[in-house]
């Protein structure tokens, strides 16, 4: 659960019941900084001089607010559209692409105007008829530790439970999600949960939970019915890489329910990065010994036109190879959408 030091109310927040509730929760929280804004200008109110020190600054802070553009983006291939609940994450992954996109918006935002989101939803969902349209709601954000503030993902769960034309679907490093577990989902959202072996974890994605512990979570909401999946990501080759994320999915099947009703989802992503998110970590984590040598990569344009540093050919196909023979040898429901 994220506990924030600054809770920043911006303009228009406190017009909605969820952003009255939240005002009157933190109001006399001494241990909480509680600011009122007449703008949607929160970046103003992060301090530090640096992007150094206004990150760290920024992962303590929670925004309250409102979300005026009502026009989704896509969110191919993930999903036809992201659904704009959260933005942001407690988490503090020196490789996350957030650095690069939200780059000077370090904080957590929570849009308190939920059911006109969900409204905009359901016109998409008119649109695509008789299509089955499908939402992404952690595209920019990791929803899950602001959900003890918001219940805005269990709305939404029930939500698109009661839709028959529409999917929902998010992934989460987290394990807080005793609330969700009695949401009446029919099926309709599918939870998915970031793993890595426990030195890349230790190493790189600092306050977030640990693999066993979303392994449990991911077990909880199995066994309540829920289509669950992972992402393995980013994989990174080391020495005894292989040994390290075969003991991961070693783990993973142990604990998994082995009469699960619907197939798991794989998706396998190999590390690789921009020039330009490069440089931000540099700033954020100087002293980061994240594998960014770019003599050691193969420069490769990426499908939106920017270049990326990706491992070679070779290495790749080294990769697919191990998982796919790993992931099949133990889950024989599963579902593994790509190894890239």
């Amino acid at each position: 659960m994220f506990v924030p030091k600054v809770v920043i109310f911006e303009k228009g927040a406190l017009d909605y019941e969820l952003g009255d509730k939240m005002y009157n929760k933190f109001k006399n929280d001494s241990s909480v900084e509680v600011i009122e804004i007449s703008s949607n200008r929160v970046g103003s109110h992060i301090p530090g001089e640096n992007m150094y020190e206004k990150y760290r600054a920024g992962k303590k802070t929670l925004a309250v607010g409102v979300k005026k553009s009502l026009k989704f983006q896509t969110c191919k291939p993930s999903a036809h559209y992201q659904l704009p609940l959260v933005s942001g994450c407690m988490g503090q992954c020196e490789y996350c692409y957030l650095n690069t996109q939200l780059g000077n918006k370090p904080f957590v935002r929570i849009h308190v105007n939920v059911d006109e989101i969900l409204n905009q939803a359901q016109k998409y969902i008119d649109e695509r008829s008789p299509e089955i349209t499908i939402f992404e709601g952690a595209a920019t954000s990791d929803p899950v530790p602001v959900e003890p503030y918001s219940n805005a993902l269990k709305k939404t769960i029930e939500y698109f439970g009661n839709e028959e034309l529409a999917r929902f679907r998010f992934v989460t490093k987290y394990n807080d999600i005793d609330g969700l577990l009695d949401a009446r989902h029919n099926g309709h959202t599918e939870i998915r949960f970031s793993l890595n072996t426990d030195r890349i974890i230790n190493e790189y994605e600092h306050f977030t939970a640990s693999a066993e512990k979303r392994i449990e979570a991911a077990v909880k909401l199995a066994k309540h019915g829920y289509p669950i999946g992972f992402i393995i990501a980013p994989v990174f080759m080391y020495e005894n890489w292989k040994e390290e994320y075969k003991e991961l999915i070693d783990m993973l099947y142990d604990a998994l329910p082995k009469n699960l009703n619907m197939p798991i989802g794989f998706e396998v992503i190999s590390h690789r990065y921009t020039t330009k998110a490069k440089n931000t970590i540099l700033q954020i984590f100087p002293e980061t010994t994240l594998p960014m040598n770019d003599e050691e990569r193969k420069f490769k344009y990426g499908q939106f036109g920017y270049g990326k540093y990706v491992y070679s050919k070779e290495q790749l196909q080294e990769m697919k190879e191990f998982f796919k023979v790993e992931l099949d040898n133990k889950f024989k429901n599963s579902d593994i959408k790509y190894i890239i």
